[in-house]
């Protein structure tokens, strides 16, 4: 018996007709198993508006334990194209050809929701291997077999919005250290470093030699710039720990702030508007301008990603 994985009822049918929407061959099907390909998906085709695959397993799913069958499934091959927060719901038939009889087996399913978050609906259970590779049945003749689907889709709607959380699992840190020379001859509002990576996105580090906001004219201001805001579609927030130091040249006492913040294309910058003051800054004795020379470093980590659903 045909499963859907979660015991709802199935329709099954033979027809004469063939699928309209798609079908595809597949020649020396045993090689399939020989070189262990597991999963094999078919190039998208368009029906009701929209682009699908077949996903098809000949020795069965094995994420879901199947053994025994051949597992078949309809998959939503786009699902970028919905846009947030849409759904397309389809009843859809997948067809294996019976070559002796030239006709076709037919699994029916209940409606289905496609959406960003499951693609993919189908047959756990689509036929026994047994009775598939018995040749009397005509399922698999000459080593070829022919698979098919028609797709109906039925409505669309947009579910609301939504996000997912991702962290990320041994998430590891970049550090950029940034030389200014002339420091004193600083006469800009603000300087940028060199970009540089963490967690694949682009940084810079910011400074403002005089401060800025309430800190202008008494303090350091710097902050860690999001470098590729062009790359943050909407939705996205990147959950990041980072680090700036300057170093202590002569004693190698640095001074540090630590923070962690959210990062979005709305906000592209976190720092400190009172970093260190500039008396304490420009003392010989802090060994943070030597030779009118400074060092600032940044340490950051992604330690997740949220995006839009």
């Amino acid at each position: 018996m045909a499963s859907l994985g979660d015991h709802d009822e199935i329709i099954k049918s033979v027809s004469d007709a063939p699928p309209t929407h798609y079908m595809v061959k597949i020649e020396s099907f045993s090689l399939l198993t020989k070189h262990a390909i597991e999963r094999y998906e078919t190039d998208s085709f368009e029906a009701g508006g929209y682009k699908w695959k077949l996903v098809l397993y000949p020795n069965g799913n094995k994420s879901k334990n199947m053994k025994d069958h051949v597992s078949v499934y309809l998959a939503l091959a786009d699902s970028s194209s919905l846009g947030p927060g849409w759904e397309v719901s389809a009843v859809f038939r997948l067809y294996l050809l019976d070559q002796k009889n030239d006709s076709y087996l037919i699994l029916q399913g209940k409606e289905r929701r496609f959406h960003t978050v499951k693609r993919e609906w189908g047959f756990d259970k689509f036929i026994p291997t047994t009775t598939f590779l018995n040749v009397s049945n005509g399922y698999l003749m000459e080593d070829t077999c022919m698979f098919g689907a028609d797709v109906f889709v039925s409505k669309e709607r947009r579910s609301g919005r939504g996000e997912c959380f991702s962290m990320i699992k041994d998430a590891t840190s970049s550090k950029h250290v940034w030389k200014i020379e002339n420091f004193s001859k600083l006469n800009k509002e603000s300087y940028d470093s060199n970009a540089f990576f963490a967690g694949d996105r682009k940084w810079k580090i910011r400074l403002f030699p005089s401060g800025t906001k309430h800190g202008t004219g008494t303090h350091l201001s710097i902050y860690l710039i999001l470098a590729d805001p062009e790359t943050v579609s909407d939705g996205t927030k990147i959950f990041t720990e980072f680090t700036v130091r300057i170093y202590d040249q002569l004693q190698g006492r640095h001074i540090a702030g630590k923070v962690t913040k959210w990062f979005s294309g709305s906000t592209l910058e976190n720092g400190w508007v009172k970093y260190v003051s500039k008396v304490y800054f420009t003392q010989p004795s802090s060994g943070l301008l030597l030779k009118d020379v400074c060092l600032v470093e940044a340490d950051v980590c992604v330690h997740g990603i949220t995006s839009a659903l």
